[in-house]
């Protein structure tokens, strides 16, 4: 075989470079730290304005809504399914996001889990409650199977309780408890209308007929109607017949203004990225100190002694960039303020509900009492009972009109269409529901 003069110098060169060595360490050059970036502003609440009042100034709330990031290609009235971000927490998130996939698993083993305490101690401050009552979650479903899943007290031959405006995923946990602890499962239905007076009788009678119940799931704003209950009255009866109940509040904070000791609950779920305005995959549960025991651990964790909260939850890696992003999302609920939030938000449902209240053939799914609604309320057109009549009806409210809502199953009279305005909903927006409700409920149905 004939060697080329070619690879005979590059055979030479090669032995050489082995006899001289390894070549030497090269150490990484040091990039310049990219220069800060000013965070947009917060909001600016007028001083000494009542919410009530300032919930209708629509220049203040212009400025709001121009901290989301909307598509302008309909008017988003669904708004009950995650929280979007506004542009302070969106540019937090993406900052954390980028350090997280720079500084890798730096990052998860330095520093990390201190930060995520400080977010847990900020959560506990808003709540009103101690950090070691909280354990982070990826959101209020996870909270939820983990603490009805967890709940060690039933016996079997004991029952459960949970209504039908209770969360699906929450409802299929409770089925699951059958099996799991060998207990029965009761079912109630809230009733149509309902006051105050009527779910507090609803639910004193279910107890009352139920006597083997010992765990009732109860949700402070249901996902379906957005009927909100009163629950610290429903809880010290429950507790009265010898029932624990977890309170589902993944839809009320951060909408509705409340702290922990309002719900009097020993153990409550909540979320983050939806009324806060976390990013996705964020949420808590609260359980009191004193009843942490009746929780086990979640699959026998042993990252945290037993008495800590945190061994109720294992989530493995989360997107920890979310978590991180927490404080910033705090920050933006703060500047407002929740008193603030809630009457705007019960302002815009009015604006759109008092245009059509009126009308005979459509039903609104919440009262007219105030402590009993939010920004989420449902409306059915009457006699439209169905889910396939209810999808057509939100794709006609978007087809026709570009607004963009949801149809939801679960009431006692059967299906309705979901309605949740959001910060950034302006009174033009929900006043055209209004128009396009109004002319819905006087087509002839075909």
């Amino acid at each position: 075989m004939t060697i080329s003069r070619r690879h005979a110098v590059a055979g030479l060169g090669a032995f050489a470079a082995s006899l001289a060595g390894p070549p030497p360490l090269v150490r990484p050059r040091s990039r310049s730290p990219r220069p800060p970036q000013p965070p947009p502003a917060l909001p600016a609440v007028p001083a000494g304005v009542p919410a009530d009042r300032l919930a209708g100034d629509e220049d203040f709330w212009g400025t709001v809504a121009r901290q989301y990031r909307v598509s302008a290609d309909f008017v988003n009235l669904e708004n009950g399914y995650y929280g979007i971000m506004p542009e302070p927490v969106r540019q937090a998130y993406h900052r954390n996001v980028d350090q997280l996939n720079e500084l890798n698993s730096h990052l998860l083993r330095t520093s990390y889990a201190d930060r995520a305490d400080q977010v847990r101690k900020r959560v506990a401050t808003v709540l009103g409650v101690s950090h070691e009552e909280i354990a982070l979650t990826r959101g209020g479903t996870e909270a939820l199977q983990n603490l009805i899943g967890g709940y060690n007290r039933l016996r079997p031959g004991d029952a459960v309780m949970y209504a039908d405006l209770d969360y699906h995923s929450a409802r299929y946990a409770m089925n699951w408890l059958r099996d799991r602890r060998g207990v029965s499962v009761e079912r109630m239905a809230i009733p149509e209308p309902v006051t105050r007076r009527i779910a507090l009788d609803t639910y004193a009678r279910a107890l009352r007929d139920h006597p083997k119940v010992r765990l009732l799931l109860l949700s402070h704003m249901n996902n379906r109607t957005g009927l909100v209950l009163p629950v610290a009255e429903i809880v010290t009866m429950a507790r009265d017949h010898g029932v624990d109940v977890i309170v589902d509040a993944a839809h009320s904070w951060g909408q509705l203004d409340f702290t922990a000791d309002d719900l009097a609950a020993d153990f409550a779920v909540f979320s983050l990225h939806k009324w806060m305005g976390a990013p996705l995959g964020s949420g808590f549960l609260h359980i009191r100190k004193e009843r942490l025991a009746d929780i086990d651990p979640a699959f026998a964790d042993e990252t945290y002694p037993g008495g800590d909260i945190r061994s109720r939850v294992h989530s493995g890696t989360m997107d920890v960039a979310s978590i991180l992003t927490v404080g910033t999302a705090l920050d933006f609920h703060d500047a407002l303020g929740a008193a603030v939030k809630q009457a705007r938000l019960r302002f815009l449902r009015d604006r759109w509900v008092h245009q059509v209240i009126d009308l005979p053939n459509l039903e609104i799914l919440t009262p007219e009492d105030p402590a009993m609604y939010g920004a989420m309320t449902a409306f059915r057109i009457t006699g439209r009972t169905s889910e396939a009549d209810n999808v057509a009806i939100a794709k006609d409210l978007m087809d026709r009109h570009r607004i963009f809502t949801v149809r939801r199953g679960g009431p006692v009279r059967g299906d309705c269409v979901r309605v949740t305005p959001a910060l950034f909903t302006s009174r033009d927006q929900v006043d055209l529901l209004a128009v396009a409700v109004r002319e819905l409920a006087s087509r002839k149905r075909r």
